[in-house]
């Protein structure tokens, strides 16, 4: 089972590179490299939440607003103080915003008992109506050409810079999972919450400090996502929400919660941006690219119910 996906992944990159050897090409598969570490960023974001039992749908309104904020800042201090501080200015204003995002949802989750579904939902809206009016609906340009260099361009320990963050990101999460006790918190959250409260390990803190790690997780991908585009773009992570959570769902992680590793963002991100490049290469209607997306979901959930009446 667990060489299972894998295969698929493999399957999937062999049998659209029969259909138009261009897939295969060392250049497209560092492009592929390259997009699914933008996205495991979202789908490790869903991954800490999910394993609490919650879900985290304002990440695309992070990544948005992180997009545009970041980009204004970076733009107005470049402009007075050179291009290495409006670069430090940005991306610090991105995560903090990331970190206060997630702050905010945390607390609704874990203090004010909100179900994660209807907060995030909530905030979804209200950061995503944020970033359209502050930008007043606009991209901005203009970015200094540090930025996009360093954090798209550039090759960090002889791989594209996105890839070796993520790998990076995605190593210290596994420790912070699997060898701390805040992870083991989480888990024991998801997979029985009652042992947890009755433990008393600061279930909420523990809680609220996931949806913080999700936020900034976000924002990562939405910094990134920009270096790459050359714009702040107020609607950058409109269409990410459904993906982030089937590449998570698929890769392993359990919508029961208590279950998942950082092999489920990572494998599950390969998967989902395989197929909407392969579709690209083959010029399949876009359209039909989130009909796609919705059945990864449900082949993940009935994955997940194989999963749990094997437990």
């Amino acid at each position: 089972m667990q060489l299972a996906l894998p295969a698929i992944i493999v399957a999937v990159f062999l049998g659209f590179g029969l259909a138009e050897p261009a897939m295969l090409s060392s250049g497209n598969i560092a492009n592929v490299l390259k997009q699914g570490a933008l996205f495991f960023f979202l789908a490790a974001a869903q991954l800490v939440v999910l394993i609490t039992r919650g879900f985290d749908l304002s990440v695309g309104a992070c990544v948005s607003l992180v997009s545009v904020a970041a980009s204004m800042v970076m733009t107005t201090v470049t402009a007075m103080l050179g291009p290495v501080a409006g670069v430090a200015a940005g991306v610090a204003t991105g995560l903090l915003i990331g970190a206060a995002i997630g702050a905010i949802n945390g607390t609704l989750v874990a203090y004010g008992r909100i179900n994660p579904f209807v907060a995030t939902l909530a905030t979804m809206s209200i950061f995503g109506g944020l970033s359209t009016t502050i930008s007043g609906g606009f991209p901005i340009f203009d970015l200094p050409r540090t930025f996009t260099f360093a954090f798209n361009e550039a090759w960090w320990l002889f791989l594209p810079a996105p890839v070796t963050m993520a790998v990076l990101v995605g190593l210290a999460l596994h420790v912070v999972l699997s060898s701390t006790v805040p992870g083991r918190v989480l888990y024991l959250l998801g997979d029985s919450p009652a042992a947890a409260h009755a433990a008393g390990l600061r279930v909420r803190l523990n809680l609220c400090a996931a949806y913080v790690a999700s936020g900034l997780l976000a924002a990562l991908a939405g910094l990134l996502m920009t270096a790459q585009i050359g714009s702040g773009e107020p609607n950058l992570g409109t269409n990410l929400v459904l993906g982030s959570i089937a590449a998570a769902v698929v890769g392993g992680a359990s919508l029961r919660g208590g279950k998942g590793t950082v092999l489920a963002p990572a494998l599950g991100s390969l998967l989902v941006i395989g197929l909407s490049v392969g579709m690209n290469l083959l010029q399949i209607n876009g359209q039909l690219q989130p009909v796609v997306i919705g059945a990864i979901l449900i082949v993940g959930a009935a994955f997940d119910m194989l999963r749990s009446r094997a437990r």
